[in-house]
Formats: C-alpha cells, sequence, structure tokens
C-alpha cells in the first residue's frame, strides 16, 4: 500500500513538477511586491500619526463623546416634526438626483460603450468625458451647483445627478459590452437596423443590472444628500451639522438615528424590488 502510494506521488510530481518545485519566479515577484506594499502601509500609516500616543488618547476621548450622545434625544419634541420634513427632503434630494442622472446617463453609455459606439473619436470622447464628471467630488459639485442656483434642496439634486451621471455612465456602459451579440446579430440580419438592435437586443438583457445599480445608487444617495446638506444643499445635513458645532450631541445622535432608520429602510425596499426583477438566483430554494 505504501509503495503505491508513492508510485502515485510520484506520477503526480512528473504530471505536475511545477507544483513541487521551488517558488516560482512569478510568485517570489508576488511576495516582493506584497512586502513592498505592506511596508509602504506601514511607513504611510507612520507618517499620518497612526503610532503616536494622541491616537490612542483620542480613541478614549471617542468613547467619552459616544457616552454624551445617549440615549438619543431631539432636545425639544417639537423638532421633531421640523427633522422628519427635512429628512423627508433629503430622500427626495438623493432620488429625484439618482433618477435624472440614471435617464441622462443612459444615452452616454450607448456612446461609450465600444459594441455599440463604431466611431473610435465618439467612444473616446464619451469616455473622457465620463471620466472628467465622476472625478469631481458630489460636495465639489454641490459648492458650484449653490453658486449657480443658490440655496436649497434644488443644488443639492443637481449635484449628485452630476455626479452620478459620470459613475452610471461608466457602470451602464460595461454592462452593455458585456452583453451577449447574438440578439442584436438576429435583429439585425432579419431588416432591422442598429438602433432596433439595441432597442431590442441589447437593453432588455441589461435593464436588470441597470436597475440594480439605480437602486443601489439611491440607497447611497441618502448618505451623500445628507452630507451635501451641511453645505447648504438642503436636507436634514445642516440641522445635523448644527447639533454638532453647538455640542447637542444628543440631539445629533437622534437625527443619526433617523437617518440610519431611513436608509436601512430604502435598503429593505430595494432589496425587494431587485429580487422582484431579477429573480431568485439559480437553484436557491423557493
Amino acid at each position: 500500500m505504501a509503495g503505491r502510494m508513492k508510485l502515485d506521488l510520484a506520477a503526480v510530481r512528473g504530471r505536475h513538477p511545477q507544483h513541487f518545485g521551488g517558488l516560482a519566479r512569478d510568485q517570489r515577484s508576488m511576495i516582493v511586491v506584497a512586502l513592498a506594499a505592506f511596508a509602504l502601509l506601514l511607513v504611510g500609516m507612520a507618517q499620518l500619526g497612526f503610532f503616536r500616543g494622541t491616537f490612542l488618547s483620542g480613541l478614549g476621548r471617542l468613547g467619552e463623546i459616544a457616552g454624551l450622545m445617549l440615549p438619543p434625544h431631539p432636545g425639544n419634541w417639537a423638532h421633531v416634526r421640523v427633522f422628519v420634513l427635512s429628512l423627508l427632503e433629503t430622500v427626495a434630494i438623493a432620488f429625484l438626483g439618482t433618477l435624472s442622472a440614471a435617464v441622462l446617463a443612459v444615452p452616454l453609455a450607448l456612446l461609450a460603450a465600444k459594441n455599440v459606439t463604431a466611431n473610435r473619436i465618439v467612444h473616446f470622447l464619451s469616455r473622457r468625458s465620463l471620466d472628467t464628471i465622476r472625478s469631481v467630488d458630489i460636495l465639489v459639485w454641490a459648492l458650484i451647483w449653490i453658486n449657480v442656483v443658490g440655496l436649497g434642496p434644488f443644488a443639492g439634486a443637481l449635484a449628485i445627478m452630476t455626479s452620478d451621471i459620470g459613475s452610471f455612465g461608466k457602470l451602464f456602459s460595461e454592462a452593455i459590452e458585456a452583453t451577449d451579440r447574438k440578439p442584436v446579430e438576429g435583429i439585425v440580419s432579419t431588416g432591422g437596423g442598429r438602433i432596433l438592435g439595441v432597442r431590442f437586443g441589447i437593453l432588455p438583457e441589461v435593464f436588470p443590472v441597470l436597475a440594480s445599480q439605480v437602486l443601489y445608487y439611491f440607497e447611497s444617495n441618502t448618505r451623500s444628500a445628507t452630507i451635501i446638506g451641511i453645505v447648504g444643499a438642503g436636507g436634514i445635513g445642516l440641522y445635523l451639522a448644527e447639533a454638532i458645532r453647538t455640542l447637542e450631541l444628543q440631539q445629533a445622535s437622534f437625527i443619526i438615528l433617523m437617518i440610519l432608520v431611513a436608509v436601512a429602510a430604502i435598503d429593505f425596499v430595494s432589496s425587494q424590488l431587485r429580487f422582484a426583477m431579477i429573480g431568485p438566483r439559480p437553484g436557491a430554494a423557493t
């Protein structure tokens, strides 16, 4: 029995010698790169002050602040109505900004997809335009739109819309490029044009993926709408910033709790909608 095992091991060594020898050149290179990256991480953390005593003392201070934030309380129950309306405004900003960006990003994504746009110049300009829009942070877009249209939720919705156009354009174009070409080829071979091929061959296939991405961004943009509200773009962010600035920490924790509940509710609804559009995973129990 032992001799047979040795024989089998020898046969395996003969078929796969690369797995029984020393480290290959590529493996050694990967180890060196990993060690260099880890060393760079440690140097960067040291430069940013992670290993100083201030970081550890700051953790203790963080615990004190967390204790002062409990229990959450609005300070005055008359403020609850104001906070609820502001939170609804925040959700509306996120919804309108996300939906507007999705509608505008679809034609841009078609121009940026290689399997739809054959012209290299149009494809290149579309890609670089989306990169330019995406490179500017949403907070910067909020400051720009506040100077254009003034303070308020309209500027916040425009900021989210502008920022998401770049992200949606990239994600949508990649999803379109990953589609199967056979439906489009079948439509074109039967006399249909390229537009009909895109309409009936590509969009129905990618729609569930695009919708899932839009729903996720709606959830994420609810948090982003809170941040841009701090700079005057509407929503509950301004009240949160004011509570923190005046050290009304229990009121701040109450507002944060409201935001968490809203995001959790949106996540639950989004999950149900994604399940309804995409359906259960193959092989999942029904």
